[in-house]
């Protein structure tokens, strides 16, 4: 049906290479560009509220047709928050859309809002900088979360819960007066925090917010922050605001942030902006008409298309500018193109070079418009030498198979054999062997949590067990070559346990009572423990440059298995010209002895507790307790 779309001849015609679609708001005037090459006539409704079905019409503005498909009005007065929206006629058919460039809306995000852009930024905005400026992304330890689940339960001690200005608040506490939210956040040692999707999203009704939960992956307007996360969704300037405040606040506190893009899918295929005013365009469908649904959401991303792949890099490159966001994490990215991703990271690092972009690359059932067109799937990793994807690999086997979860991982006690273990503390897949190029996790907001993936696998387990062997995956997790990447809460033993005694594998639209963080656990014994643990890990980390390789030929040469160790443990030898390090895992239900290599070892991990300075030295050999890693350094 709309096969037109992607061939040479309107691609030529219909493609707009300037930079000023959407509102260009000044105080003498705004603006209006807007690309709707199928349009037979076009005009702007210009509003007093952002609230849909309001009768609050000012006026409407007609716009005239310009070049390559774009249509354009100017208005000479002083519109900033002023609501408006499109109103576009093709074949006949008339309707009103938002502004797929909308940087703010009003509420729920179906009216566009005109905006001065410098009004809404906090004082010092002007003097904001990433505090990360490594070029190295295995320098990195990367917190994924959600901003509701941080301080959506009282035990957060947060005042603004579920907002924006919630995780920026300092000196938050639990009712045990132990760190919560950012407090806790920042001691862990991570840093950056990867904030799950907060564009304008359309599950989550921005009036009544507590209504419902959802992770976000909906996409309603992607270059607006989503109003549920702000103290006023019917203000457009709010939610700009107050989402800067959080990126500076987090940059204040040493931490980079990276955003949790989803351009592969929209919400409703047709109720989209951009499918509204050119009927179709955004999603790809087969000659039979039937849309591609790879994203197993109803829709997929034509990313091939000229202007589909230009509204994407416009938009990731607006967040880089305006908001300064340290990186971008991509959903399902192996539904798009490669040279739509190419283009992303060339034009963010002209003014952004040490930002960071990583994805998910499984290869997924998608019907591209357009021969000859590469996927920025695992498979195509080397075509995209600068963007880093997720290593399933590692996830499956520490934890065991996503697709049964019943079935052990090696820290569940499944066998696994040891070239295959070298692998993944080597980062060296099939698909890449470049650290900078693997993500390495044990868990995400998907599936299981890794406590409750550990349950599922061994459900005689008791929770003393059950921490151990998380304890004994962060170690392998955290200390191997590549980035490091856990989910928020991973260190306080996370569960998504359902009342009923079920552990929830998707709680994408379950209750706060399920997805909030719940800081009142810090007080457990297993849990202070494990919180500590992860600092320590990501401290020896931080100070071991074996552990944080760039070069996958060092990599190769300086880590290799420990010759002489028991086959019950799976030991590595890091050496490089100034020390040696011993890591060693031990998943058996017995303490094993190792022999060590000649010299004096000063023990850093060991027994459930990890740090960066040594707690004892050992000699000849070493005790690797029941379900626990041990690392031992030598220095040259």
């Amino acid at each position: 049906m709309y096969a037109d779309y992607s061939t040479d001849a309107f691609e030529e015609k219909y493609t707009y290479y300037g930079n000023d679609l959407g509102a260009a708001w000044s105080p003498n005037g705004t603006f209006f560009r807007l690309w709707a090459p199928t349009a037979d006539e076009a005009s702007i409704c210009l509003y007093r509220s952002g609230t849909a079905g309001q009768q609050d019409l000012i006026h409407r503005v007609s716009m005239t047709p310009d070049r390559n498909g774009t249509w354009i009005a100017s208005v000479p007065e002083n519109l900033n928050g002023v609501y408006y929206t499109y109103l576009v006629s093709v074949n006949g058919n008339t309707v009103e859309a938002c502004d797929p460039y909308a940087v703010t809306t009003g509420v729920n995000g179906k009216r566009a809002m005109v905006c001065d852009l410098e009004s809404t930024n906090p004082a010092g905005w002007e003097q904001d900088r990433s505090p990360i400026l490594s070029p190295n992304y295995t320098d990195y330890a990367i917190y994924e979360l959600h901003i509701r689940d941080a301080s959506s339960l009282a035990c957060s001690g947060i005042k603004h819960r579920g907002k924006f200005l919630g995780l920026a608040e300092a000196g938050t506490k639990n009712r045990s007066g132990l760190p919560t939210g950012l407090e806790h956040i920042k001691k862990l040692g991570i840093t950056h925090i990867h904030l799950m999707p907060v564009y304008d999203y359309g599950s989550v009704d921005e009036a009544n917010p507590g209504k419902s939960y959802n992770w976000g992956y909906d996409p309603e307007n992607f270059n607006v922050p989503e109003g549920s996360y702000s103290t006023n969704p019917y203000d457009g300037f709010v939610r700009v605001r107050e989402m800067k405040q959080l990126v500076q606040a987090l940059h204040q506190n040493g931490l980079g942030v990276i955003l949790d893009v989803v351009y592969n899918h929209v919400y409703h295929t047709f109720d989209f902006s951009m499918n509204q005013i050119v009927p179709g365009y955004f999603s790809r469908e087969n000659s039979q008409g039937i849309l591609s649904n790879g994203s197993c959401c109803g829709n997929d991303t034509a990313s091939e298309r000229s202007m589909v792949q230009k509204y994407i890099v416009d938009s990731v490159n607006y967040w880089a500018d305006e908001y300064h966001i340290d990186g971008f994490r991509f959903d399902l990215v192996g539904l798009l193109d490669v040279s739509t991703i190419q283009k992303i990271i060339a034009t963010v690092r002209k003014k952004h070079p040490h930002v960071m972009f990583y994805g998910e690359g499984w290869n997924l059932n998608t019907q591209v418009t357009k021969e000859n067109v590469p996927l920025a799937v695992q498979g195509n990793a080397w075509m995209l030498p600068e963007f880093a994807f997720f290593n399933d690999t590692m996830r499956d086997t520490l934890r065991g198979s996503v697709f049964d979860y019943h079935l052990p991982g090696f820290v569940s006690g499944a066998r696994v054999p040891k070239e295959s273990l070298l692998q993944c503390f080597q980062g060296r897949m099939s698909w890449s062997n470049d650290p900078k190029q693997i993500v390495n996790y044990i868990s995400c907001h998907d599936n299981h949590t890794l406590h409750d993936r550990i349950a599922e696998a061994l459900p005689q387990a008791d929770e003393e067990e059950l921490a151990k062997r998380s304890r004994l995956a962060a170690a392998f997790n955290l200390l191997s070559t590549g980035i490091p990447f856990f989910q928020a809460g991973e260190e306080m033993l996370r569960s998504k346990k359902t009342l009923s005694g079920r552990y929830l594998e998707n709680s994408y639209r379950s209750s706060d009572r399920i997805n909030g963080i719940k800081w009142n656990r810090l007080k457990e014994p297993e849990v202070q423990k494990t919180v500590l643990y992860y600092q320590g890990l990501l401290s020896l980390r931080k100070g071991h440059e074996l552990f944080r390789m760039t070069d996958a030929g060092m990599v190769s040469q300086c880590i290799r298995l420990l010759p002489n160790a028991p086959e019950e443990l799976t030991a590595f030898l890091l050496e490089n010209e100034k020390e040696a390090i011993i890591a060693a895992f031990n998943p058996g239900i017995c303490g094993i002895n190792l022999p060590l290599p000649e010299g004096t070892w000063q023990v850093c991990v060991d027994n459930g507790r990890a740090e960066c300075d040594p707690f004892f030295c050992v000699s000849g050999e070493a005790l690797v307790e029941a379900l626990s890693a041990f690392v031992a350094i030598l220095e040259k």
